[in-house]
């Protein structure tokens, strides 16, 4: 049965509406590139000054929807405690929102949090060592990686100020035993860097099959990592996620053009 969800675009600010846009775009990609769990990770997008003034308000995916059924129209409005700020017909999850609050709580340049299960995420997150400077993907993570040792389902907010303390500046956060995590100061950047991350663990778990070790891989120089954000500057023409979401969008509306509505 196909979800019949009415359009917001009439009754929301024109900027509300473009992050509503880019937002399910993210959420379609997600489950596109095969990095969604069922219903059970979220992506969240601060919405700007323009719309919420200086009350920190965000959009999140609706509670029970699959990625790949997630329009601009079904996104829920909601604040810190995500507590529903719209008449959105569909359910959210409060608990899942506990990493995401926590980030923007303490970052304002967070504009995204993109959280991932993917299997190749998870897999690294239990590796002891963690990320491995063995391919160019990976000199782009580790120029700004943090590590949050598992506590269980991340459901307490006692575990909010560990996970501030451990993400700091870092935009890539790899979550023991649990997954990957993204922070962007625009839903584009969060997704290129979520793209590059789990790149990263699927070329990693590639070169250790075969019972490979890691003292038999081939590491990167570590003096290259010191230029890596420089050159991240020259291949995106210094527009980070911006010059590849273009074409991120067209291939979603060859594909998946329902998104928008």
């Amino acid at each position: 049965m196909d979800l019949i969800i009415p359009s917001v675009k009439d009754r929301v600010h024109a900027d509300e509406w473009q992050l509503r846009c880019d937002l399910a775009a993210c959420y379609r990609l997600v489950a596109l590139y095969g990095w969604s769990d069922l219903v059970f990770t979220h992506i969240s997008a601060k919405l700007p000054h323009s719309v919420a003034g200086e009350v920190h308000q965000f959009l999140i995916n609706p509670y029970g929807l699959m990625f790949d059924e997630i329009t601009a129209s079904s996104l829920v409005k909601v604040d810190m405690q995500c507590n529903k700020l719209d008449d959105n017909p569909f359910p959210v999850n409060p608990a899942g929102f506990v990493i995401h609050s926590a980030i923007h709580e303490a970052r304002e340049d967070a504009g995204c949090v993109l959280h991932t299960h993917s299997r190749a995420g998870v897999a690294v997150s239990a590796q002891q060592h963690g990320v491995l400077p063995i391919s160019q993907q990976s000199t782009f993570v580790l120029a700004s990686l943090a590590y949050h040792a598992y506590e269980g389902v991340a459901i307490r907010d006692e575990e909010k100020t560990r996970l501030q303390a451990d993400l700091g500046h870092a935009n890539y956060l790899m979550l023991r035993n649990h997954g990957l995590l993204t922070v962007g100061k625009t839903i584009a950047d969060a997704f290129l860097s979520m793209y590059t991350f789990e790149n990263s663990c699927r070329i990693q778990v590639d070169a250790l099959a075969g019972n490979v070790t890691a003292n038999g891989l081939t590491n990167v120089d570590p003096h290259i990592l010191n230029g890596v954000a420089h050159a991240m500057k020259v291949q995106t023409d210094s527009l980070g996620g911006q010059f590849v979401w273009p074409a991120l969008l067209r291939k979603l509306e060859r594909e998946h053009s329902d998104y928008a509505n």
